[in-house]
């Protein structure tokens, strides 16, 4: 049996890539790259202005953002943002515009985290990881 996800996929992007359709892409978009030093890769706009799709890379990530309309509702999501200082990022986040849903702690499952939300009602858990193994049960 041939593995079905052995396909060619562009610098950045995973088998799985999020998507997301935002009320204010602009908005979102701006404040990524102040908060996470996004950097936008392709953006492609349709003739009215509205952004079509974006593609934006944060660290080693890309995903995808587009102008909600018509049947593609505005969506919230949550993400979790690996980053080496949590509590630099989380306070960067709160400069930008963003919302503390958790202050930074230290967790029982050896990551320390901090949560925001950003204007577009996306969650974003900022962490790192305590010790370096994985995850166990």
């Amino acid at each position: 049996m041939t593995n079905i996800f052995d396909t060619y996929r562009p610098d950045g992007f995973s088998t799985v890539n999020p998507y997301i359709f935002a009320d204010d892409p602009e908005g979102l978009i701006d404040f990524l790259k102040r908060a996470f030093q996004a950097k936008e890769v392709n953006r492609s706009t349709m003739p009215n202005g509205e952004i079509a799709n974006c593609i934006v890379k944060v660290g080693d990530s890309c995903f995808m953002i587009s102008q909600a309309r018509d049947q593609f509702l505005g969506m919230r999501t949550s993400f979790y943002l690996f980053v080496d200082d949590v509590d630099e990022i989380y306070n960067r986040a709160l400069e930008q515009g963003a919302k503390s849903e958790l202050k930074p702690m230290d967790m029982s499952y050896e990551d320390r985290q901090g949560g925001i939300v950003d204007p577009a009602g996306n969650y974003w858990w900022i962490s790192r990881r305590l010790k370096e193994e994985p995850y166990s049960d």
